[in-house]
């Protein structure tokens, strides 16, 4: 873990800059798995077979040019049934490269409203790396940095993954900061999702450290649910407003889960992996201030003043193409691909959006 502490000492770097008022008082943010969001050529170093012309899935052009044009309409949906011009800012896991990327953003639905995007290459073994999406217009990012995911056991390094894309910039003309994450599979054991969760928490509490006031955004496919120990108990994720500690998370996708929804499906039953927590501060509730006065720290509770960016809102995006109408599958996120065959679909994960409000 020492090495990682040094890693996060980078983030002091973040957060420094100031950028123009953005006169929007409705945001939209979001976080969408691309499930296997992979061009048709070889990556040298990295073991992306299955995702080439002569791979399992028979991953060609066609298939690709598909995807592109699919995923950019729901990423160009995502949040438009309450903010016009989409998510200012939205999380994206399971790309493999620039190029992607950059195939993804020059398509119409999204370059017809400009999106850029974050992104720095991993060191996952089959490719697949975090990135961030962003609509200039909404937010302007300052500055970011892909925090490796760190293994506490020399046996376990030879087994690298997704690190955490953190980013920070300007929302609504406030400091915020984002992380991006997709923790590892169920394939491994609970305990590595734990340690993930623990490193986000470092990460978390050096950006709080340096500014107590930044509002912090942790999404991503935690490969986890809500209420799993990871989430709950390491990364501190609470249910209620009331329960939310001063710099604490709110996690508000519990409830949608336990009303019987989710954003993929396992064995007939609703998982909800994909989530975004926010920090306290962000919350229409009293909070805790931390002031100087006469040398000391003073700690004093404040209302919130909802002239800043202000929780108002999650939803799963459930758009009807997204999801299988009909059929075996019916009801449930329709997939690129299953059981070998091509469905010319979108992901195995629905997208999430959360909605922040600001008062004139």
């Amino acid at each position: 873990m020492n090495k990682f502490i040094v890693y996060c000492t980078f983030l002091v770097l973040l957060c420094a800059s100031s950028f123009a008022q953005n006169s929007q008082n409705k945001f939209a943010i979001g976080f969408y798995n691309q499930e296997n969001f992979f061009d048709t050529i070889h990556d040298v170093g990295k073991n992306d077979n299955q995702f080439l012309p002569e791979g399992t899935y028979k991953w060609n052009s066609e298939k690709y040019i598909a995807k592109l044009h699919n995923m950019s309409q729901a990423l160009a949906d995502m949040g438009t049934d309450q903010v016009s011009k989409g998510c200012a800012f939205i999380g994206l896991s399971e790309v493999e490269n620039k190029n992607v990327l950059n195939d993804l953003i020059s398509q119409k639905p999204l370059a017809d409203r400009g999106f850029k995007y974050i992104h720095e290459e991993g060191p996952d073994q089959r490719g697949i790396d975090c990135a961030l999406l962003y609509n200039p217009d909404l937010f302007e990012p300052i500055d970011y940095k892909l925090v490796p995911y760190v293994y506490e056991n020399n046996s376990d390094r030879n087994k690298a993954t997704r690190g955490f894309l953190t980013v920070c910039g300007k929302l609504g003309d406030e400091n915020i900061a984002v992380i991006v994450c997709h923790l590892p599979s169920r394939y491994s054991s609970a305990y590595y999702r734990q340690l993930g969760a623990k490193q986000i928490v470092a990460i978390k509490d050096s950006l709080q450290k340096l500014n107590p006031m930044t509002k912090l955004f942790i999404m991503g496919d935690m490969n986890d649910d809500p209420h799993d120990k990871s989430m709950c108990d390491v990364l501190g994720g609470r249910r209620d407003l009331s329960s939310v500690e001063p710099l604490g998370l709110f996690n508000p996708w519990w409830d949608i889960l336990f009303s019987g929804t989710g954003t993929l499906q396992y064995r007939g039953s609703w998982n909800l992996f994909d989530q975004i927590l926010i920090s306290e501060n962000i919350l229409d509730k009293p909070h805790i201030q931390t002031f100087t006065k006469r040398n000391k720290t003073v700690e004093k509770e404040v209302e919130h003043d909802k002239k800043t960016l202000t929780y108002c809102g999650s939803e799963i995006v459930r758009l009807k193409y997204l999801i299988n109408q009909e059929g075996k599958y019916k009801g449930i996120p329709k997939r690129t691909s299953a059981s070998g065959k091509w469905l010319n679909g979108y992901s195995d994960h629905l997208p999430v959006v959360m909605y922040l409000c600001k008062e004139d």
